[in-house]
């Protein structure tokens, strides 16, 4: 018989993908700037005030898959084994996404997102924003592991450059689905786009941030 904790840490995850469902289907509807708190609250049956408890603005409800994703990419270089450069960890990490892309819905579900971004300024500012504060989460932890100061330039750059590089591949992918691609094709074409671009790119980070034990 499930625990107590167990039932109630269940049931908040319901409601979050309850929650988060209704506001995806109302956004593609109606647009990400017409649609209000309340609306998503009435669709998926709860209070305005329970929306909020799951997600602190309405662009996070539209971000929490890429927010999801960029935690993930910090938390491959933070738990790296020894001896391994944070670059390979990031590429790891980015490469193994690519199984995401195969199944048909996962390239509508990017057509329909790249669709409302396109037409809410506020998204777009919204998904700068979380580059930025993940960029600088990054940054900080490379200072840390090669005992850099905080804000250390060179921590800075490296940090800039892998994410740069990963979203540099959600746009291309974007791009990819926009002009038809789909399935196996568009997931081996984004592991030729991220093998180019990091081939490059270990010339100059392949040896910085080496993970100590």
């Amino acid at each position: 018989m499930a625990s107590p904790v167990g039932l109630r840490e269940r049931k908040k995850q319901q409601t979050r993908q309850l929650i988060f469902e209704a506001a995806r289907r109302l956004f593609e509807e109606k647009g990400f700037d017409r649609v209000t708190v309340a609306e998503i609250a009435r669709a998926a049956d709860v209070s305005e005030v329970t929306v909020f408890n799951y997600f602190s603005t309405k662009e996070d409800l539209f971000y929490g898959g890429m927010q999801f994703f960029e935690e993930e990419l910090i938390e491959a270089v933070r738990s790296r084994p020894t001896g391994e450069p944070a670059f390979k960890a990031f590429r790891r990490r980015l490469l193994a996404g690519a199984d995401r892309l195969t199944p048909k819905q996962s390239a509508e579900a990017i057509l329909k997102a790249a669709y409302v971004i396109s037409t809410s300024p506020s998204l777009a500012a919204r998904e700068r924003e979380i580059v930025d504060r993940y960029t600088a989460r990054l940054a900080a932890r490379l200072a840390e592991e090669t005992g850099a100061d905080p804000g250390d330039v060179v921590a800075v750059s490296v940090a800039s450059a892998l994410m740069t590089t990963h979203r540099a591949l959600v746009s291309h992918v974007r791009r990819r689905v926009l002009a038809g691609l789909r399935g196996e094709r568009l997931a081996e074409d984004y592991r030729t786009q991220a093998r180019r671009a990091f081939a490059r790119l270990e010339r100059g980070l392949g040896d910085y941030a080496v993970k100590r034990g």
